[in-house]
């Protein structure tokens, strides 16, 4: 049966994979040629040149794999040396690698071929480690698996970390070689869930780490936690009988792992006083601030380091294993007040320094008791905070005569940061040293430090005043970006963020301190995305206003801007008293006019679509008075360029047009019947301001005496409807934040990160379901056997006995330990097929458990043909059903789904068999995306659930293919609709009683009648039967509502055996039953009389399986827990591709009941090994780990899953080149069996092959604009394959061109707008689109452009290459640079398969349609086209004979027609499918703008000027084609008249971002 899997050494590391900007030449000399050792390679670099390069050569001698062998050369310690010093070492300069070496190196597989086999512990050199940890750096940089290649040697993999941690005894390392170990620490501790890491790294933050402690702190640490005392004992009594057996002496404080982390910090301590400023050793207390920015000479690299300690200490800080005993030995060091008291915290180059350092207090003051992990409560905080001061003032009132002014003071006047500096300043540095050290403990008297005034003051301050709470924090943080955020590169990066440096910010992984935690992170981090969005729009709107100072000295605007409108006045209305407790005003609200004269009516009415709760931004616009100078401009900042002043965001109250009417009002005020079009051409928006915002800037212009930033705004903007709903999740997270927020209890630790991993499966949990009914789960009862092979079945009758000839449906009382693979706990490798197949065998001699399984005859349903049941027809595979049996049980189900293996399917099944055994449970299915939740809906619709339970939210509800409505407002219609019907059927009942018909009026009517006398009837009919079972016609004779059931398409009573009538009779009754019962489902529609409550009461009470999406989820929370909207199942679907926060929030969209969360099971199904969720920006995917899904969490956390191994989409060769990423992935019968995946695909010899594409006009790829990456041979060669395919015969609605980059996706649009679109028997593709945005699709045919041919670029990320091989179903037809990608380490398992096929494409010309009976292993006549140049002209060719023919044709049809005979039809593309042919008119506009659809000018011209129209550079046809030219023009213009341009630098790497 069914495995369930964990995680481990076959399982990934976070697979975010990016392109990093090459550096440019520093010195204008510097020439684009063979690069001498050590110097950088160029931005201009090609493969070429890399192949020309040092490096490579050295690679290609030594250990570089060409045509599967290795160079024979022995390994050589001195060139591991050589190319360290030469090419590795950087000397100077901030950066600690010399990136492009270091790259080249790692593309070489110089750690997995050179480096790892040829590394023993005992004998490798310094150089050798320090190499290893440079690779194992980039891999982390670039995000791909980088511990995979240790673990074909474990017991190496822990010497090698040993030598690790030991290799700065006796060395002295430069700044570089420091910041690149440091990275390698924080990489090893960001690794905790592979086993060998783990085991290493945390002993180095063990209790054993205290013994460094200073004797004080120790002292106060162990009195402030006495449980560890014991602990304590325990391991001095372990530690030294181990030295005893040695025969040693027992010093623990000598140990290495002892001092590790001490000594690490003592180390930074010293490079941050000596080595940052190396002019100036030290910085006194009296120095001034002037005096530390004066300082003229930083040491780049040193700073770089001191970034990236503070990372280090942090990460180690916000995780609860490492955290326990480190933050003892930071505060001992008093870390946080040393930086506070460094000159680079205060110089302008220690900026991003110092909000790490901040980062870094938060971290050190976090609410939580470190030795339990549970989160302390704002009272605790604050109580705590008391009784520390509280006993502060009793030791100075005894002590310290001179703090008796401190001692009798109230807390208000201590606990503030200047109040206790200034009560301490009377203290002489004897006196405060004595308090610190000797009384207080805080520091040792040994430091350094401990002679300095400000430190001591800083330490003791920090200890003693009052932090602001978290919550009080982020309820003071505006939810809306301003200008001062939006342009802080080290908090919201730009876009070329190459993850070489370190970030103020928070970092997701796999545990966090608290739920609070959890959320304040999620909270900045998206915050922070959003912020990036936002400022990517205001850059993009501002430039077309061409601001500029008019005569008046105003600004003026000459341009317009879709997105921005100039406003004629704003003014505040309103200010609210804060509320009781708050500073902040309660509610602010202002108005703004503005004008939309000067737009075309389609913008105008954008404008016009504006609505509550709409999310706009003001700015404030002041140009500079004489246009920016080149130079000036190059040093300026953004806003500078732009004159941009302030931004604020607001959110629409109401909007109203020129003669003060309500516009899109969606609260009821204004009837539908009396809305009219908006009048005039003026706008008054009344909008709501961000308080704490507000109360920030009131406040500075009140003491600062700022500029009032209320009165300088000029422009109004506005975002795109999809893309601007920031505000709504950021206010569902700080909401969470204020509520006491409860997660279920089984589900709390899983989700932190702690706890047991299986803790939340169903096997472990209270009240499960014992007997479980399945339904039309099983087809037969060889299925169910077969499901639970490892059991010997007993099927048993309703009555008890045996069942000889047992038919679905089945009850079977399920064991709490299931059998089996389906529940074995986390693996780490996949299963031997062979061993299972052992272990069957000898498992075959002994007895099979029983399982009991009931075979029950389930009631009749009713006589008529809507009665009956919608049936199951999946034969669910034994995984599958694993898959259902967890599901339907309480608990945390994980059900991994590769491509194609039924994930919908068993989602569906599991709530049809939920929705029977716990009818009165309510559950909600979030998705990812429309389409998903689209399918699950329509499959629902197929099942035994009925329709009037089921409700869809959201917007994309009008896709649905189906007929009936499944909105709010659709259900409640249906509702009212059905009522009508059913109060009909009542009085036709009353009328077959000879009753009045009346009876049927309303649904309380209707229930009367039942009781009074539908159920009475029944209940004498049944008195009557007793004692009359021998009468075969009774029934018959005696059924009371015989006349109401005569128009059944059958007759109801066959009066030939009272048994098989009586059954009928009732499901005749079951039928009654039904509809009453619906009247009475129906009664609340009938009393409430709004929409709005009918709806209402439709989802919170009345629907049964609620689906959305899970940005709807986060955006209507609010408005959920109001209506008090319940649920006890959760099930997503794609949840590996949803964001963490994302899932999190759809688990609370219900109000806690006494203190408990009523969720019951938690259903997650995904796929962790195909593309994560979209994260915008480079930084927050790469630095913050923001792609990673809760999902994928879970998984790296060792939770057991259960992982669907059987696919139906592909022929099985084709699944080959991507099923090694999975576990015992194999095919279901289907594809085996069927014909079409043993046929051919006609005209090409293999189904599956890598064509390798050579450089075309002497170019490979180009960048028009950094990330836009383009190749033109690819292009056309993909071009000319679909459009031989076409000429076959191939429908075009199953083909699709997929490519990796957004810049690819518009130059193969284009060529097909010139080559396909003009012909009516070619035309476009079904889709032209990025793998990223294919996902969850699928097509017959893929031809895909890999465009890269001097970096492997994103694809090394494994995920996008499984999403682009598991798209086909039949064919697939890869174009790529082979001698590139053959080379990558981490795609070598499906490169190896697609290279044991020729690299030139193959096909069958003697083939002419598109059907063969041709055998898929049959490769026919291969004939092997040599490139580009050879396919176009064979298309060439095709067209030619096509034109041929077509004017045959029409010679013979004249010829016909003239000789009055009747005309023979000809096979033409129209009778293939009319659906193929599409007219020439329309041009290829696949989801993008008109002007998208071109390349950049320079590819357009290329293309252009291809000969032949680029399908041949055969002379001879050229005349042939010059006829098509008229259609070809205008449809170049139809495709795109507007001037074309790249897209901004933005369309970045992660390439699914249109």
């Amino acid at each position: 049966m069914t495995k369930i899997l964990g995680t481990g050494a076959y399982d990934f590391k976070r697979h975010h994979v990016a392109e990093y900007p090459v550096d440019l030449p520093s010195h204008p000399g510097d020439k684009p040629v063979e690069a001498k050792p050590g110097v950088a390679l160029p931005s201009s670099i090609t493969l070429s040149e890399i192949q020309r390069d040092n490096l490579t050569r050295i690679a290609e001698a030594n250990w570089l794999k060409s045509g599967g062998s290795k160079p024979e050369k022995a390994f050589d310690p001195e060139l591991v040396k050589e190319i360290y010093h030469t090419e590795l070492k950087v000397k100077s300069g901030r950066k600690p690698v010399p990136l492009q070496r270091v790259m080249i190196l790692e593309v070489s597989q110089y750690l997995e071929n050179y480096l790892w086999p040829n590394f023993e512990p005992e004998t490798a050199s310094f150089e050798h480690v320090m190499s290893m940890i440079l690779m194992v750096n980039e891999k982390f940089r670039e995000n791909v698996a980088a511990w995979i290649c240790f673990y074909d040697r474990k017991d190496v993999f822990k010497g090698f970390l040993g030598r690790v941690l030991h290799l700065k005894e006796g060395k002295e390392l430069t700044i570089a070689e420091k910041t690149n170990y440091l990275v390698f620490m924080i990489n090893a501790f960001q690794s905790l869930e592979d086993e060998v890491v783990r085991e290493t790294v945390l002993g180095l933050a063990s209790l054993r780490s205290w013994h460094s402690l200073s004797y004080g702190r120790f002292q106060m640490e162990l009195c402030m936690n006495p449980d560890l005392i014991k602990k304590w004992k325990k391991m001095i009594k372990k530690e030294s009988d181990e030295a005893k057996k040695q025969g040693g002496c027992f010093d623990p404080s000598a140990s290495f792992e002892v001092n590790f982390l001490r000594s690490l910090i003592e180390e930074f301590l010293e490079v941050l006083d000596n080595k940052v400023f190396p002019q100036k050793h030290s910085v006194n207390e009296d120095d001034e601030l002037a005096d530390a920015n004066g300082f003229d000479q930083v040491d780049d690299a040193s700073v770089l380091y001191c970034e990236r300690f503070m990372e280090f200490l942090i990460d180690l800080l916000s995780q609860l294993p490492t955290r326990r005993y480190l933050r003892p030995l930071v505060a001992d060091v008093a870390v946080v007040a040393k930086c506070h008291l460094s000159a680079l915290y205060r110089h302008e180059k220690g900026k991003l320094f110092a909000q790490l350092v901040d980062l870094l207090q938060f971290y050190e003051n976090f609410e939580i008791n470190d030795h339990v992990g549970t989160q302390l409560t704002d009272d605790e905080v604050l109580q705590s905070h008391y009784d520390r001061l509280q006993s502060f003032q009793l030791l100075a009132f005894k002590k310290i005569p001179k703090l008796r002014e401190l001692a009798l003071a109230n807390v208000g006047a201590i606990n503030k940061r200047p109040d206790l500096s200034k009560k301490l300043a009377v203290l002489s540095l004897e006196e405060l040293k004595d308090l610190v050290c000797s009384k207080l403990k805080l520091v040792s008297k040994d430091d350094p430090w401990s002679d300095r005034i400000d430190f001591l003051i800083e330490v003791m301050v920090s200890f003693f005043e009052k932090q602001q709470s978290q919550k009080e924090a982020i309820n003071a943080m505006p939810l809306y970006p301003n200008e001062q955020i939006m342009w802080d590169e080290s908090v919201v990066p730009s876009i070329n963020y190459s993850g070489e440096g370190c970030l103020a910010l928070p970092k997701l992984n796999l545990q966090f301190l608290t739920l609070h935690d959890y959320l304040l992170r999620n909270f900045n981090l998206f915050r922070l995305e959003s912020t990036y969005e936002i400022r990517e729009d205001i850059q993009e709107a501002i430039p077309h206003l061409l601001a500029y100072i008019n005569n008046e000295g105003n600004t003026a605007f000459r341009g317009w801007s879709r997105m921005g409108v100039p406003i004629r006045e704003f003014k505040i209305t309103e200010v609210k008293q804060p509320n009781i407790g708050e500073v902040k005003p309660a509610y602010v609200t202002a108005v703004i006019t503005y004008s939309i004269s000067s737009y075309r009516a389609q913008i105008r009415s954008e404008w016009d679509a504006l609505k509550e709760h709409d999310v706009l931004f003001l700015l404030s616009i002041r140009p500079s008075f004489e246009p920016l100078s080149a130079e000036e401009a190059a040093k300026a900042s953004v806003p500078q360029r732009l004159g941009l002043q302030y931004v604020r965001g607001c959110e629409i109250i109401e909007i109203r047009d020129e003669e003060g009417t309500l516009m899109n009002d969606f609260t009821g005020k204004i009837k539908r019947d009396e809305w009219k079009p908006p009048k005039g051409e003026l706008r008054t928006v009344t909008v709501a301001l961000d308080t704490a915002q507000y109360h920030m800037d009131v406040t500075d212009i009140a003491e600062k005496g700022a500029e009032d930033v209320y009165g300088t705004f000029n422009i109004l903007m506005r975002r795109k409807p999809k893309e601007n709903n920031f505000k709504a999740i950021l206010e569902s997270i700080r909401d969470l934040m204020n509520e006491y927020c409860i997660v279920p209890d089984w589900l709390h630790q899983i989700f932190l990160g702690y706890g047991h991993p299986s803790a939340a499966q169903w096997t472990n949990m209270p009240d499960l379901l014992e007997t479980v009914d399945f339904k039309d789960t099983f087809l037969d009862a060889d299925h169910l056997k077969e499901s639970f092979s490892d059991y010997q079945v007993f099927f048993r009758s309703t009555d008890g006995g045996e069942n000889m000839d047992p038919k679905p449906p089945f009850r079977i009382k399920l064991p709490r330990t299931l059998k089996g693979n389906k529940h074995a706990l986390p693996g780490n490798d996949r299963s031997d097929k062979d061993s299972v197949n052992e272990v069957d065998m000898v498992d075959a001699g002994i007895e099979k458990e029983e399982l009991v399984v009931e075979a029950y005859i389930p009631p009749d349903p009713g006589p008529y043909p809507q009665d009956q049941p919608k049936q199951n027809s999946v034969r669910f595979t034994p995984t599958q059903i694993g898959a259902i049996i967890s599901g339907i049980q309480p608990g945390l189900t994980m059900v991994v789904g590769p491509p194609g293996t039924g994930k919908t399917d068993t989602a569906v099944q599991i709530l049809n068999v939920l929705y029977h055994n716990c009818p009165s449970q309510r559950t909600l299915i979030i998705t990812h995306s429309n389409q998903a939740l689209n399918d699950l809906f329509e499959k629902i619709m197929e099942r035994d659930v009925p329709a009037r339970y089921l409700l869809r939210l959201g917007q994309g509800e009008q896709e649905l293919a189906t007929d009936l409505d499944f909105s709010r407002q659709g259900r409640v219609n249906a509702m009212l609709v059905r009522r009508l019907e059913l109060l009909g059927e009542v009085e036709r009942l009353a009328r077959s009683l000879q009753l009045p018909e009346d009876v049927g009026y309303t649904c309380e009517t209707a229930g009367y009648f039942w009781l009074l006398h539908v159920y009475s009837r029944w209940e004498q009919f049944l008195a009557a039967c007793v004692g009359n079972e021998d009468k075969a016609t009774f029934v018959q004779d005696h059924f009371p509502f015989k006349d109401f059931f005569s128009n059944t398409p059958q007759p109801v009573f066959t009066g030939l055996s009272f048994e098989k009538d009586m059954r009928t009779a009732k499901g005749c009754f079951r039928h009654l039953k039904t509809m009453f019962q619906e009247l009475e489902e129906c009664r609340a529609f009938e009393l409430l009389k709004s929409t709005a409550d009918r709806a209402n009461y439709l989802m919170t009470k009345q629907a049964k399986i609620v689906a959305m999406t899970c940005t709807h989820a986060a955006l209507k929370r609010k408005d959920f827990l109001q209506l008090g909207f319940k649920y006890d199942n959760l099930l997503m679907e794609e949840s590996a591709q949803i964001l963490e926060i994302e899932t999190f929030i759809p688990m609370l969209l219900q109000r806690q009941e006494d203190g408990y969360a009523r969720l019951k099971r938690c259903i997650l199904i995904g796929d962790h090994h195909q593309l994560p969720p979209v994260v915008k920006n480079m930084a927050f995917q790469k630095y913050s780990h923001m792609d990673q899904s809760l999902f994928t969490r879970f998984v790296r956390l060792g939770i057991p899953y259960i992982e669907l191994n059987a696919q139906g989409r592909a022929r099985p060769s084709i699944a080959k080149l991507y099923n090694w990423r999975y576990r015992d992935l194999g095919d279901l019968p289907y594809v085996k069996e069927e014909a079409i995946f043993h046929r051919a695909n006609a005209g090409f010899s293999y189904d599956y092959q890598l064509v390798d594409v050579p450089d075309y006009h002497g170019k490979g790829e180009s960048a028009p604009s950094p990330w836009f990456y383009q190749n033109e041979g690819e292009a056309e060669y993909v071009v000319s394959v679909y459009i031989y395919m076409r000429l076959l015969g191939y429908p075009a609605n199953k083909i699709s061109i997929l490519t990796t980059y957004n810049g690819q996706k518009l130059l193969i649009r284009d060529v097909i707008n010139r080559r396909c679109v003009p012909f009516d028997f070619i035309g476009p593709p079904s889709k032209v689109t990025t793998v990223d945005k294919f996902q969850g699709q699928q097509n017959d045919f893929i031809l895909l452009s890999l465009v890269r041919t001097r970096f492997v670029g994103h694809l090394r990320d494994v995920r996008r290459l499984v999403v682009a091989m598991s798209r086909a179903r039949l064919g697939l037809y890869i174009f790529c640079r082979r001698s590139l990608f053959e080379q990558c380490y981490e795609l070598q398992p499906t490169f190896q398969l697609l290279l044991q096929r020729p690299d030139h494409l193959a096909l069958n010309l003697n083939e002419n349609s598109s059907v063969t009976e041709r055998h898929v292993d049959d490769f026919g006549n291969p004939y092997h086209v040599s490139g580009v140049e050879e396919m176009g002209s064979i298309v060439f060719q095709r067209i030619d004979q096509l034109y041929q023919a077509r004017a045959m044709y029409i010679q013979l049809n004249q010829y016909m027609a003239y000789s009055g005979q009747e005309i023979p039809s000809i096979r033409t593309e129209e009778q293939n499918g009319d659906h193929n042919s599409i007219p020439g008119s329309h041009a290829m506009d696949i989801d993008m703008p008109a002007s998208a659809n071109s390349a950049t000018p320079g590819e357009s011209q290329s293309v252009e000027g291809t000969d032949v129209n680029g399908l041949a550079n055969g002379k001879d046809g050229e005349s042939t084609l010059k006829g098509q030219e008229g259609k070809e023009n205008d449809s170049e213009v139809h495709a795109g008249d507007e001037t074309v341009v790249p897209p901004p630098s933005n369309s970045n790497d992660k390439d699914g971002m249109e």
